[in-house]
């Protein structure tokens, strides 16, 4: 009998740091579960970047902010691969509203997306880590998330509890086998964006000691790391992949 490969389910893995997140997954012999919300095309693209390294990969499309589309989404992954091995929940919207005019549906919009939507998928995924006895859950914060947002309150909201569910899960399922940490990445140059957003991005390089904005294959590595043999020993953190910037 053929040794199941291990799998992983990525959110919002059509581009960016997502797409590479998986395509560095894929590159260590892992079938992948792509997911998106809206643009399907940009997941099957990277679903056959990753087939071409030699895995499986299917695109389980649903908006994690839903719990009846996690619901969904994780079926398909267990359905194609026997359960989902490495999470890395990386999908999150950013909108940015003055905390006075910001109402009660969105602020229960972006919390649904950028943190119950981790809580709600390692809690789906977490049976099956646990059964193996081995499993990698790894969310994603933001430096700036972190720091405070000006004007995105229910963002950094959002991260924060996302590092608490990091440390807690860290603690209490460690001992059996699954680490789960937290990845801050610094400013990011995108594989697209609106000019307004692009431009905001490359104006944060003067707060980057190296001098420049990071790439998403320097993410992507730090995922890698986390979900490789070598990652076993690191557990409850938060990870800064910022080229050195004040946070």
């Amino acid at each position: 009998m053929n040794e199941r490969k291990r799998a992983a389910l990525i959110t919002g893995s059509g581009r960016n740091i997502g797409r590479a997140a998986a395509l560095a997954l894929a590159g260590m012999g892992m079938n992948i579960t792509l997911n998106g919300s809206k643009n399907r095309e940009a997941c099957e693209i990277v679903a056959k970047e990753a087939e071409a390294l030699g895995v499986n990969a299917i695109v389980a499309m649903g908006d994690v902010g839903s719990t009846s589309d996690i619901e969904t989404i994780v079926k398909s992954a267990n359905e194609a691969f026997g359960g989902v091995d490495v999470l890395v929940n990386n999908a999150a919207v950013r909108p940015t509203s003055p905390f006075l005019e910001t109402d009660e549906d969105e602020w229960e919009r972006i919390l649904n997306i950028d943190f119950h939507s981790s809580r709600r998928l390692s809690k789906a995924v977490l049976p099956h880590m646990i059964k193996q006895g081995w499993g990698r859950i790894i969310n994603f914060a933001g430096m700036n998330a972190i720091h405070g947002y000006n004007g995105r309150a229910p963002v950094s909201v959002s991260k924060h509890a996302s590092w608490g569910l990091t440390k807690s899960l860290a603690k209490e399922f460690g001992g059996k086998g699954v680490t789960t940490n937290i990845i801050s990445p610094g400013p990011i140059r995108p594989d697209e964006a609106e000019p307004e957003m692009r431009e905001h991005i490359e104006s944060m390089v003067g707060r980057v000691p190296v001098g420049r904005l990071g790439e998403a294959d320097e993410i992507a590595a730090m995922v890698a790391l986390l979900a490789s043999q070598n990652g076993a020993f690191i557990n409850g953190q938060l990870l800064q992949v910022n080229g050195g910037a004040e946070t």
